[in-house]
């Protein structure tokens, strides 16, 4: 019997599989994307708005006629839309299981309902509070559950905003003498094994990637993922150790031999510095409310602006990134809305990633079987510039 398979964190794919994930995300995107455009009447004919549009290639239904459990046991948005929206298309029904909704935690064990969900769901995508939950609902479930968000990993988000540098790669072009790198040039097409000729994912060259913020789950994953696809990553938070990587995050980073990679500062200028892109998140995570006052306190000097990228050095044709939901006091609107901001086609691509691993992890159950070493021809993971 094959062993189930579960998600908690990018660290536990080699870097070639979460290539894998980014290329199948883009050509799902790309193949789904048609028909959900409208579908315009040929001009002049009354009757033509009743002609069947021209064939299209279906997405994956990998879940036709299955059954994915949302365990949500905390707010959501991007991940919730997404998650529904993408099961509809693989052919699938998401079923919303909030805090409200089942007896997960009032009258029943997670081990107990992990069971009873899995033996009529095909899939579980949870959100939780701490990680041991989501550990153990995988524990005891006979399907795969997939981390949709728990205090230390949030996966599903890393992919999204990858997805979306690939895509928006032609913004961080540079010469060989600037980056030490040059990016081979795209072609229209390239050729998948198993799926014919496909819209080529972008390359993308090696980035300088700066947070600042709260290490939270966001950060987490980016640290395990990051430097393992060539990119180099600095990170600004403030000096008390409950603003840094907690150990069991460390640990990982340990285990991968990537610990050394990463550089960590409290000055935010400093982490700017050199920077390609600048990311942050919320500095106040959902169940942190009673620490709000000490926190703003401490991240005084943090807000991602104008002025702070060009004080600290950043590129000058730097992007800036966020998770979402936003504060002012994490990024300025000059800068969130402005044109450096990626965030509204980074919260876009949750849809194209979550669907890429519900494809594979839930339908085909072969996510963890891909060749781990081994990219789609033409593909390649860039080495981190010195």
């Amino acid at each position: 019997m094959r062993p189930v398979p579960h998600l908690m964190s990018l660290a536990d794919l080699t870097a070639a599989q979460i290539h894998w994930i980014i290329i199948h995300a883009h050509y799902l995107k790309q193949t789904s994307l048609p028909w959900l455009a409208p579908q315009a009447a040929a001009p002049g004919t009354s009757a033509a708005l009743y002609k069947k549009p021209p064939p299209l290639r279906m997405p994956s239904q990998s879940l036709f006629n299955k059954s994915i459990a949302l365990l949500f046991s905390k707010r959501s948005t991007r991940t919730r839309v997404a998650a529904e929206t993408a099961t509809v298309l693989l052919g699938g029904r998401a079923l919303f299981l909030g805090r409200e909704d089942i007896q997960l935690g009032v009258n029943e064990s997670l081990r107990d309902s992990a069971r009873v969900i899995g033996g009529m769901c095909e899939g579980i995508f949870a959100r939780v509070g701490a990680h041991e939950e989501i550990e153990e609902l995988a524990q005891h479930s006979p399907v795969p559950v997939l981390n949709a968000l728990s205090s230390l990993w949030h996966p599903t988000q890393v992919l999204a905003d990858l997805l979306t540098l690939h895509e928006h790669a032609q913004l961080f072009s540079a010469t060989p003498n600037e980056s030490g790198f040059a990016p081979s040039a795209p072609t229209p097409t390239q050729h998948v094994r198993g799926k014919g000729k496909l819209p080529r994912l972008p390359p993308l060259r090696p980035l300088t990637v700066a947070y600042v913020g709260d290490s939270a789950n966001v950060l987490h994953d980016m640290l395990v993922t990051y430097p393992r696809l060539g990119h180099t990553i600095r990170v600004a938070s403030p000096e008390n150790e409950k603003y840094r990587a907690p150990k069991p995050v460390w640990d990982r980073l340990v285990q991968l031999g990537i610990e050394k990679d990463i550089f960590w500062t409290a000055d935010p200028r400093e982490a700017v510095h050199g920077a390609d892109l600048v990311v942050t998140d919320t500095w106040i995570s959902m169940g942190q409310e009673a620490e709000k006052e000490q926190r703003l306190k401490d991240f005084q000097g943090y807000q991602v602006t104008e002025q702070l990228c060009r004080e600290g050095g950043a590129k000058p044709d730097w992007k800036f990134m966020h998770c979402l939901p936003r504060k002012e006091h994490e990024v300025d609107d000059e800068v969130f809305y402005g044109p450096r901001s990626l965030v509204f086609p980074e919260a876009d691509n949750r849809k194209w990633t979550i669907m890429a691993l519900f494809d594979l992890l839930f339908g085909k159950w072969d996510l963890l079987e891909q060749k781990k070493d081994i990219l789609p021809d033409g593909a390649t993971i860039p080495k981190a510039s010195s």
